[in-house]
């Protein structure tokens, strides 16, 4: 399996970059695109890279949030066959507080090629998603003040909308999570993958002995990490000196795994 990083919030090779997310897989079954950042800037990019976005067999959006699912319209027009998942609940509206709306476009509904998935769905052989909506929590983290507008009502988020890909192959489970929004500790208690590749929204948090106490528990588990993104590279550089596996993905960095 190899994962290329199309776009991120740090450029490994002078990409431009943009707040976001996006990933092009490739695996022994298929080609894969797993979220599209912000705006056009993954598929420039992808052009650069030398990747063409229309070999993709599906899309996933990991959750409805613009720096991940911005550039969907971009990847419905480049690719012109490739279904692309997401949760059932990505188009809710959703806030950063009560007045930044963070959420996708909603006119996008009227596509087609949307396939909605509710708690599991397994997409390609060894490739499921899962949402997880009933797992227990070993730690709430919150909502970190985003905000859903659910039933006409603006409520703190759930994250009901965030959905986790789990493929398998060669042996390896390999777990892609976009943001980590219901916690990394509550997603690695889940899965146990031996590899993680995504954000854990830690970005905001202070480095302290509770974001040591976060890099202890995550160094507990065999699993290698290749983080990005919300995670902050502030954060990854304190929890990397705690941790014996984990690394950053940049704009134009490749995963052979």
């Amino acid at each position: 399996m190899k994962i290329t990083a199309l776009l991120e919030n740090t450029s490994a090779c002078g990409l431009p970059v943009e707040h976001g997310l996006s990933l092009f897989v490739e695996t022994d079954a298929c080609r894969f695109l797993f979220d599209m950042g912000q705006t056009d800037l993954f598929a420039r990019n992808a052009e650069a890279l030398g990747i063409d976005l229309n070999t993709a067999d599906f899309a996933v959006l990991s959750h409805g949030h613009y720096d991940h699912g911005g550039g969907l319209h971009t990847f419905l027009k480049l690719n012109d066959h490739a279904p692309v998942y997401m949760s059932r609940h990505a188009f809710e509206p959703h806030y950063n507080g009560t007045e930044k709306y963070i959420g996708l476009e909603p006119s996008l509904q009227a596509s087609g090629r949307i396939v909605y998935v509710d708690e599991e769905k397994e997409i390609a052989p060894g490739l499921t998603l899962y949402n997880r909506p009933d797992a227990v929590k070993v730690m709430d983290f919150g909502s970190c003040g985003l905000n859903v507008v659910q039933d006409g009502v603006m409520q703190p988020e759930d994250f009901r909308h965030e959905q986790y890909l789990l493929a398998e192959e060669n042996g390896k489970r390999i777990l892609f999570s976009g943001c980590s929004h219901r916690g990394i500790l509550n997603i690695m208690h889940w899965f146990q993958p031996d590899v993680l590749i995504g954000g854990f929204h830690l970005s905001k948090f202070p480095l302290d002995e509770t974001l040591a106490s976060f890099a202890d528990r995550l160094n507990t588990y065999p699993t290698t990490y290749y983080t990005c993104h919300c995670t902050g590279t502030e954060q990854y550089r304190f929890m990397q000196s705690r941790m014996k596996n984990l690394h950053y993905i940049s704009a134009g960095d490749s995963i052979t795994l």
